[in-house]
């Protein structure tokens, strides 16, 4: 979807176990995580969401900038994942589960949403038999609103709905905002 490209490819470097182990304390797992545990620096639940701020962002292999950049993100506002943190920095995975660490100045914490389906109906409100407003696209990267326990509301290029929320990443399956 053009939102990230491979910056160095190559070989994978192999860790030293007692660097794997430190990592793996560092960087909890979070497919399906709920936010149950909180950042050492902001206290703010992990993991969480954010969006890119700036239309390029690096995404490193570990938290400073002597570490080798895995991915260039060029996508501004691209939905991110906050895994952990450690002092300016923060490992985010996107959509694919890929990632790296990122300097906490080029993340906002204005949320969006990515779609992940072709034509996803935008609905006047919450509500599959209420009027279709919009089709969004797949790859759309929409500013999140409010949801419901099943749905959200979004807006991108103008317009602004009702989804379903398993058309979205960018949004825990049970979270709710007004």
């Amino acid at each position: 979807m053009g939102q990230r490209a491979k910056a160095f490819p190559g070989r994978r470097l192999r860790a030293l176990p007692a660097l794997a182990l430190i990592l793996g304390l560092l960087c909890p797992p979070s497919a399906g995580a709920q936010p149950t545990d909180r950042g050492p620096v902001t206290n703010l639940p992990l993991p969480r969401f954010v969006s890119l701020k700036s239309a390029e962002g690096n995404a490193r292999r570990g938290p400073s900038l002597s570490h080798r950049i895995d991915w260039i993100y060029k996508r501004r506002a691209l939905p991110l994942e906050v895994t952990a943190e450690y002092e300016n920095w923060r490992r985010v995975r996107d959509r694919d589960g890929a990632g790296g660490w990122v300097h906490y100045s080029l993340l906002s914490g204005v949320r969006t949403v990515l779609i992940e389906r072709d034509m996803v109906e935008m609905h006047a409100r919450p509500s599959a038999e209420s009027e279709t407003l919009a089709m969004a696209e797949m790859g759309v990267v929409a500013r999140l609103g409010a949801c419901t326990p099943d749905w959200c509301r979004i807006s991108a290029g103008g317009e602004s709905g009702w989804v379903t929320k398993d058309t979205l990443w960018g949004v825990s399956p049970d979270e709710v905002r007004e």
